[in-house]
């Protein structure tokens, strides 16, 4: 297999197809959608693919055959029609008021009705759409494909103020609204955006519209699949081990097949290096504050939980901490089950990038000084590849000294009991170490377990306000947690950890160190 271009940044089928890049076929999706239904929402995160997946479907309405030569499309569509297409991106662009986002409607409208050929005469931008759909139907002589791509922009780069968010949904509330009242001269509709917002504030009447988000038959219509690498991308794969790509950037689903991120692997095919591309692009400072400002106990981001409605519950007055953090691709559903009538969905990090990139941004906040965050990384990989367990106490007296006393006056989040372990948790999982929170065995559920360096790390957190000083390291070997990582053959280190909010420090780092053949019991 010959190599191509790495189509990096680049969402329009033309460019992908004409100057021979590669490109992962997805029009059979395309072909089952359309064949199925007439109205449709996609919502998934930042650079998953929705903008190459709606110019896709531009492409096939329009007709242009030569493009689908090869793919699955093209001996299953009738090449012989071709419809008119409506195309609204709002990803340009910020909109602070009503009046930008106004003049963005009639952007948008001037722009198709120069493609189409179509002058309007209504004076409203909701006037000019519904003037746009119905003169289209009569010129063409077929009825409107309409594509909406980043619907939910104008709102989710307002979220921080409420009043102006509120006047972005009223006016896009508005403007769809013209897709309802033209049922009869559209053909397909589809909408896609990062956020699913309620349908009943955005999409005000258009209760026909089929959300597929999570239908596990659509959960692979955006991202690359392991047959992907394996059957598109095998000429970027030397060099590069294939475990650790799927450590690092495999893991999103939606209820279906896992994918990964296509931003993610294009860069590292490019560079053969393992970094947070996805992440850098631009992990919006309103997520951190908000999980900040709510006290987020960092460790259970490891394992979340909520159902349908609570993941769907995206709106301007109100937004769970787990559908931010699911719609937004932080958190992805790693299982399912029924309750009743209900379906819990399971959540969890997706990969390595993820969980590493938060946790380095929840350190830097839950501390307050980032360049105290950052040092203290590195401080604490040394510590744990030399194995000093005194070097590896003062390491975190020293982080948490570091904290400024302002933060603590300041900053509620530092009065809530979990700070302590947050902190030190996502200060270990900023560095990728393999971490097993809350690890089941026999006798309990561990704190946190570390496994790292050809070493087993067993920590057990306390408070003393709360528990008697001590009790960390007696926890640690009563309930024999040891016990269970035995079959490593692996140096095993039980410490316990003692926290004081009045000292807002460690006040006891007790270590006991087992030796590796140590029999259970």
């Amino acid at each position: 297999m010959k190599r191509k271009k790495l189509p990096t940044g680049i969402a329009n089928l033309r460019e992908m197809r004409e100057e021979d890049h590669y490109y992962v076929d997805k029009t059979a999706y395309a072909l089952r959608l359309i064949d199925e239904g007439k109205y449709y929402f996609l919502s998934r995160p930042r650079r998953f693919g929705k903008s190459l997946f709606l110019d896709t479907l531009a492409e096939l309405f329009q007709a242009n055959e030569p493009l689908f030569r090869g793919l699955y499309a093209h001996e299953h569509w009738d090449w012989g029609i071709k419809y008119p297409v409506i195309r609204l991106s709002f990803g340009g662009g910020l909109m602070r008021d009503r009046a930008q986002l106004e003049a963005k409607f009639r952007e948008l409208l001037d722009i198709n009705q120069a493609r189409l050929g179509i002058s309007c005469r209504q004076p409203t931008a909701p006037g000019c759409f519904a003037e746009l759909i119905q003169s289209a139907e009569q010129k063409y002589g077929q009825r409107v494909v309409i594509l909406v791509d980043e619907y939910d922009k104008p709102i989710v780069d307002n979220l921080t103020q409420p009043e102006l968010a509120r006047e972005m949904r009223d006016g896009l509330r508005n403007f769809y609204s013209v897709i309802k009242d033209n049922d009869a001269q559209i053909k397909f509709a589809f909408i896609t955006g990062v956020s699913k917002f309620s349908k009943v504030s955005i999409f005000s009447g258009l209760n026909n519209i089929k959300d597929i988000t999570i239908d596990r038959r659509y959960s692979a219509i955006c991202g690359y699949t392991e047959d992907d690498l394996d059957e598109v991308f095998t000429p970027e794969l030397e060099g590069l081990d294939r475990q650790q790509i799927r450590d690092w950037y495999n893991g999103y689903n939606w209820t279906g097949e896992a994918v990964y991120n296509p931003y993610d692997l294009l860069l590292l095919f490019d560079s053969h290096l393992f970094r947070c591309y996805w992440f850098e692009t631009g992990t919006p400072t309103f997520l951190i504050d908000v999980m900040t400002g709510r006290g987020v106990f960092s460790p259970n981001l490891e394992s979340l939980s909520g159902d349908e409605d609570l993941l769907g519950s995206f709106d301007i007055d109100h937004i769970s901490t787990e559908a931010l953090l699911w719609q937004t691709g932080y958190l992805t559903i790693q299982g399912q089950r029924h309750t009743g009538a209900r379906i819990d969905y399971q959540l969890g990090y997706p990969n390595l990038e993820v969980r590493s990139a938060l946790n380095n941004s929840l350190t830097k906040a839950l501390m307050g000084d980032p360049s105290q965050a950052s040092r203290g990384m590195s401080r604490l990989y040394d510590s744990l590849m030399s194995g000093d367990f005194e070097r590896l106490h003062q390491h975190f007296h020293s982080l948490y000294a570091s904290i400024p006393h302002d933060w603590y006056r300041n900053n509620p989040i530092t009065q809530y009991e979990g700070y302590w372990a947050s902190v030190f948790y996502s200060h270990f999982a900023a560095l990728g170490l393999d971490i097993r929170l809350e690890d089941a065995t026999n006798q309990g559920r561990l704190d946190m377990a570390v496994l790292f360096n050809g070493q087993v790390w067993l920590f057990e957190f306390k408070v003393v306000e709360l528990v008697p000083e001590g009790k960390a390291l007696e926890q640690l070997k009563a309930k024999h947690y040891a016990e269970k990582y035995l079959s490593l053959k692996q140096p095993i280190h039980l410490i316990g950890i003692e926290f004081s909010r009045e000292q807002r420090n460690l006040v006891g780092f007790e270590v006991e160190s087992l030796d590796q053949s140590m029999s259970p019991g």
